[in-house]
């Protein structure tokens, strides 16, 4: 099936309008997997482009596989149904075919703030977070029909391993930052071994974070966040759709550097779901079926794997030291 990241709906990044003409291109174009989350303020967006092609009669539900995911100030057992059932409202949907805890640290529920935050700037941990626990929340919703199937976003192999070995129904799926830079090689084969999918978000680098974080850093209200500051810094990191050897195989097919990276990922049994609000882009991420990377193409391209230092979505927290080593067990992630 083919899939589509929807454009986050931050004001710096991507409107309303832009994100449902990125979406009714993409449908135009073939797509038919769409990755959206609670945290990203575009589900409402979604929900009424998917409702004029529903009521139009171009596309039936069972057409689409829609993925939607908890944000982290749902990471409670009983605050599970309670987002889910916020998500479908937005996406004027009875279910998705896939939830997702977005990530594995809990942040403390405030009034209707998303990201909680200190006095410091600091996201406001939820010390009581137990991935047991909220995962019963999450089964939970597959037993009353609001989700199909459930998975994980953003955890490690050690979390994976404890949701896994205590759960009545098992992880389906796990969404992480993977690209030919951060090629989490240990992780997906671990994957494998359970039986769990993974996808791949971010699967040519983040090519438009720098321009987004150039604006956020104009406004000072955001940028003097602390863990904006440490996101701010490693957009920076370089894209591997300018490295040498991506753009003399995509030279060598007559292919773009993104649709190389996009087949690297699809030849691996990867999920891969490129992020554009471009619809020239989006229908070019789409073309990726019709060649096949050679064995000298994957192992060039193998090799350029940079491990952790090349990942782009992490926050370093300066907090406290028991803080800290909460958001280490929990993975590091926001």
């Amino acid at each position: 099936m083919n899939k589509i990241r929807l454009p986050k709906a931050h004001p710096e990044h991507a409107s309303n309008e832009e994100i449902e003409t990125s979406l009714n291109a993409a449908l135009e174009a073939g797509y038919r997997h769409i990755d959206t989350a609670f945290l990203y303020g575009n589900e409402a967006a979604i929900g009424k482009v998917l409702k004029k092609w529903f009521d139009s009669k171009k596309l039936k539900r069972d057409d689409l596989f829609i993925v939607t995911k908890l944000p982290h100030v749902g990471n409670s057992f009983e605050r599970v149904e309670k987002y889910l059932k916020r998500s479908l409202e937005a996406l004027q949907l009875s279910y998705v075919d896939l939830y997702l805890i977005h990530g594995a640290i809990g942040l403390q529920e405030r009034g209707d703030e998303i990201r909680p935050l200190d006095e410091k700037g600091n996201p406001l941990l939820d010390m009581k977070t137990d991935h047991v626990s909220l995962w019963k929340g999450m089964e939970a919703q597959v037993d009353a029909g609001r989700a199909k199937a459930i998975g994980l976003s953003n955890f490690n192999a050690r979390q994976i391993k404890r949701i896994w070995s205590s759960a009545r129904i098992k992880p389906a799926n796990l969404q992480v930052e993977l690209n030919v830079y951060f090629q989490q090689r240990e992780l997906t084969a671990f994957c494998k071994a359970l039986d769990i999918t993974v996808c791949a978000y971010a699967p040519i680098g983040s090519p438009g974070l720098p321009e987004v974080f150039k604006k956020m850093r104009q406004n000072e209200s955001l940028y003097k966040l602390n863990y904006l500051k440490s996101f701010l810094l490693r957009s920076l990191i370089t894209s591997p759709l300018s490295d040498p050897v991506v753009l003399k195989i995509a030279k060598k097919h007559n292919k773009t550097p993104a649709q190389v990276l996009i087949r690297w990922i699809i030849q691996r049994g990867i999920v891969a779901i490129p992020k554009s609000k471009t619809p020239s882009r989006i229908k070019e991420n789409l073309q990726v079926f019709d060649f096949e990377l050679d064995e000298s193409d994957m192992d060039e391209l193998y090799k350029l794997d940079k491990g952790p230092s090349s990942r782009v979505f992490t926050v370093e927290l300066n907090t406290t030291s028991a803080l800290a080593n909460y958001a280490t067990e929990a993975g590091h992630t926001y």
